[in-house]
């Protein structure tokens, strides 16, 4: 969660500030580093010491926000981070608990590789140093959900350090007034989940749920490098898209806390040393449980787990079992394309400007549509962007849609675009060729032009007699122009879409054989009849 430090200014005097997420207490100056010890989800805030002096009144100063991030995200693994038990979300209540999950006496840790692996991945893609020897650590700490009354995790030597996220921000008004700017990450740990409470109001009672006990977690630690809320939830989204490139996580995550921090103090209250988690339904945080300055966790070396080893391929023991040791190569070798990658290549594929590369990534799902329509279609990779990102998805957003349940797919995307492109529907009738493939699933682009009679006409001679069909039907429009007189331009309207301009001045004859050298053969029929009727 965010983790925002705030500081009030006054009359050129810094007075106060608290420090939210990481328990550091500092008098003066930002903070240099952070403890990471909070369950998911959730946003730790640590009391300052103030300097003597009188509070400001509310709306004398401005305040600012210096923010951090601790977040912890579930790692994408089919059972849990030291049993064999299933990882499945929605399974009915304690269906998913082996004897160690529910702490039963005797039982032992055995680690899962697929999460120390996934743990590796992202350290590596967030340029951390990869620790090839890290500990497991216990932390003490009494909660309902919690059976065996201590959480194992990584407090003395994580998995990775001293890493660093880059993010994009707008700067200005305009989407393209972006700047990218960098936060330290200060750790990448590994730690299991615990339960989850179930409270019944009515009933007066507490129901406990094993299911997702002990299940794997991330925690990656940021330093407090951003300034605002905005900062942290573009850096929250940057880490969002590569857990999920790189197949470590779902990265489902929120953020909420600066404004409470501010009403809070500017109030005469005081930021206490606690734990909050986020009620979706109130929209606010809301209290849950001391934090590590007033409680102390007991931590100590967790005795049934050796160190954790890794390797690479120079360090490999020689005869190791490749199923008993992690090569951090191999897996270095193993990483995706990452976000910031896949955004310069589409900028330097196809031309596109550098926001809309944001906007094809930031929509699950919508990156894969776009590069699936350019295969299929031979429309300029420009307009392929626009009908994406423009109508595709604003269709999308009106129904509040992902782009999995939308009903028209990359192909029939790719067949209108290519009617569009040889010219054998306008723009127009492509709109609404559209609107109909939205509506209407399992109909293709051409039988939708066919049905609503929106092909272009193709045939000079039938182009011919449309147009003299339709001069003939207003000869009162005609005979204005041919006097000379100046009036206002009227639309001349046929069947199909058709519609001639007569205009009281035309071209001389030199510019008017140029015109008809130059034009295509269909509006070379249109534009001669009109030369013809209106000189």
């Amino acid at each position: 969660m965010a983790a925002p430090m705030l500081r009030w200014f006054c009359s050129g005097r810094r007075f106060a500030f608290a420090w939210v997420g990481c328990g550091s207490c500092h008098r003066r100056g930002p903070p240099t580093g952070s403890t990471s010890n909070g369950k998911r989800g959730q946003s730790s805030v640590a009391q300052q010491p103030h300097i003597t002096a009188q509070k400001p009144r509310k709306g004398e100063c401005e305040w600012a926000a210096v923010v951090g991030l601790e977040i912890h995200a579930q790692i994408a693994s089919n059972s849990k981070l030291f049993s064999g038990s299933q990882v499945h979300f929605a399974a009915p209540p304690n269906s998913l608990v082996s004897f160690f999950d529910a702490s039963l006496p005797g039982t032992l840790p055995v680690l899962n590789r697929r999460c120390v692996e996934a743990a590796v991945m992202t350290g590596l893609a967030l340029d951390c140093h990869i620790n090839r020897k890290s500990l497991f650590d216990r932390k003490h700490y009494f909660y309902a959900d919690l059976p065996a009354g201590y959480q194992i995790t990584q407090q003395r030597l994580p998995i990775a350090v001293n890493g660093s996220l880059a993010y994009s921000v707008c700067v200005g008004r305009k989407p393209s007034q972006m700047v990218t700017r960098t936060v330290r990450v200060k750790q990448i740990q590994l730690e299991q989940d615990s339960g989850k409470s179930l409270h019944d109001d009515l009933r007066s009672q507490t129901l406990i749920d094993l299911n997702r006990a002990g299940i794997g977690l991330l925690e990656v630690v940021l330093e407090p490098d951003m300034s605002c809320g905005e900062e942290a939830a573009t850096a929250v989204r940057e880490l969002q898209l590569i857990l999920q490139a790189l197949g470590t996580s779902q990265a489902n995550m929120a953020d909420y806390e600066i404004q409470r921090q501010i009403n809070e103090l500017e109030n005469g209250g005081e930021i206490l040393n606690e734990t909050r988690s986020f009620d979706y339904k109130l929209g606010c945080t809301v209290p849950m449980r001391d934090k590590e300055g007033k409680q102390d966790y007991r931590f100590m070396p967790e005795p049934n787990l050796p160190p954790l080893l890794l390797y690479d391929s120079g360090s490999l023991p020689s005869g190791a079992d490749p199923k008993q040791v992690i090569n951090v190569d191999q897996l270095r070798e193993r990483l995706p394309e990452l976000p910031r990658v896949t955004r310069e290549r589409l900028v330097r594929e196809y031309g596109m400007l550098p926001q809309h590369s944001f906007a094809l990534l930031n929509e699950v799902g919508l990156l894969e549509f776009f590069q699936n329509v350019i295969k299929e279609t031979r429309a300029e990779p420009k307009k392929v962007t626009s009908w994406v990102l423009n109508t595709f998805l604003g269709f999308l957003k009106q129904q509040n849609l992902a782009v999995s349940e939308s009903p028209v797919t990359p192909s029939a995307l790719a067949e209108l675009l290519d009617l569009l492109d040889r010219k054998a529907i306008s723009s127009s009738a492509a709109k609404q060729v559209f609107e109909e493939l939205w509506r209407n699933e399992g109909k293709t682009p051409a039988q939708i032009v066919a049905e609503k009679n929106l092909e272009l006409l193709q045939d000079p001679e039938v182009l011919e007699r449309l147009c003299r069909s339709t001069l003939e039907a207003h000869p009162d429009v005609v005979r204005g122009p041919r006097g000379g007189a100046v009036t206002q331009a009227q639309w001349l309207r046929a069947e199909g879409g058709l519609r001639l301009t007569p205009a009281p001045l035309l071209p001389c004859p030199a510019v008017q054989r140029r015109v008809l050298t130059t034009a295509s053969p269909v509006s070379s029929v249109i534009l001669q009849l009109f030369f013809s009727v209106f000189s």
